[in-house]
């Protein structure tokens, strides 16, 4: 069997234990044999094992069995609804099969670029394991030259079709470069140890996005969505604090508790008529204030 056909048969299999929540493997074959897949045979017990272990292996994902009631389920399913690589990369990998089997459609579907991050990632990645120091040059927006820096690469983020590398420079601050303003990046000898408190997810969990201001407090905020946008809003939360507090037929509110960040500012500026900041006021009254030189403008 190709590398691909088993790539296949692995994703089938977690996309079909995650629906069912719980499932034997008798309700697993029924489901087997009703795809091309199959070819009209069952999926032995042995072959469904050997499964289990591969996707363990290569999706970080715990097919684990409830010998109770003799079903399985995914026994670490949290990780599929939240921002990790598990997530994506099934994600990915199932979309990816759809299109490789769709091929005489592909004039009829279009897609966004997502950049690979290319050697800059596979740089940033093995330094990361390697536990070493990355120098690279980075330009800022409006800077005239490019500065030379040198990290300690904690962790990696993928925000709106652009990578990023979060790390600690020399002088100890924490700081957030984009792949696409850098180049030249190599490794160095140098080596650094992760702190053993550090968690990702729990660095960015406050933010919106990649800007996370260390000094910025957690605050309650309270938008007004107007229109379709709170059909939006419910499909696609801002953050993973949404919740919906009140509805009625012209509007949605919704509640989030973030940091109110310069990118967050950006995303609510960018829904233009569609959504009102209702709390906190001062983000309100900035909001208002940026609008109205938008206006101002205009009207030269």
């Amino acid at each position: 069997m190709r590398t691909s056909d088993k790539f296949k048969e692995y994703i089938w299999l977690v996309n079909t234990i995650y629906k069912a929540k719980a499932i034997t493997l008798a309700e697993i074959n029924k489901k087997w044999l009703l795809t091309e897949m199959s070819e009209g045979i069952e999926m032995s017990r042995t072959t469904f094992h050997r499964h289990r272990i591969a996707i363990e292996e290569i999706f970080g994902l715990y097919i684990d069995c409830d010998k109770k009631s003799n079903t399985y389920h995914i026994g670490n399913d949290h990780v599929l609804r939240e921002d990790t690589v598990q997530n994506w990369m099934l994600s990915t990998l199932s979309v990816s099969n759809l299109l490789s089997e769709s091929q005489s459609l592909n004039q009829r579907i279009l897609l966004e670029n997502v950049p690979s991050g290319g050697e800059k990632l596979q740089q940033v990645i093995r330094a990361m394991k390697e536990g070493r120091c990355i120098k690279f040059s980075y330009k800022r927006y409006a800077a005239p030259t490019y500065n030379e820096f040198k990290l300690e690469p904690y962790c990696i983020k993928l925000f709106q079709q652009r990578w990023y590398v979060l790390g600690r420079l020399s002088n100890g601050f924490l700081v957030t470069f984009s792949f696409d303003r850098i180049k030249d990046i190599e490794q160095t000898d140098e080596k650094f140890k992760m702190p053993e408190d550090f968690r990702a997810a729990d660095y960015f969990r406050d933010c919106f996005g990649i800007v996370a201001d260390d000094k910025a407090p957690v605050e309650r905020v309270v938008i007004r969505a107007y229109g379709y946008e709170p059909y939006y809003l419910r499909d696609l939360p801002l953050h993973a604090s949404q919740k919906e507090t009140a509805s009625t037929a012209d509007y949605a509110e919704f509640e989030l508790r973030l940091k109110i960040t310069p990118d967050f500012k950006s995303k609510l500026l960018s829904r233009g008529e569609w959504v009102e900041v209702l709390e906190p006021k001062s983000l309100a009254d900035e909001i208002t204030d940026w609008h109205q030189k938008a206006i101002d403008r205009y009207k030269k």
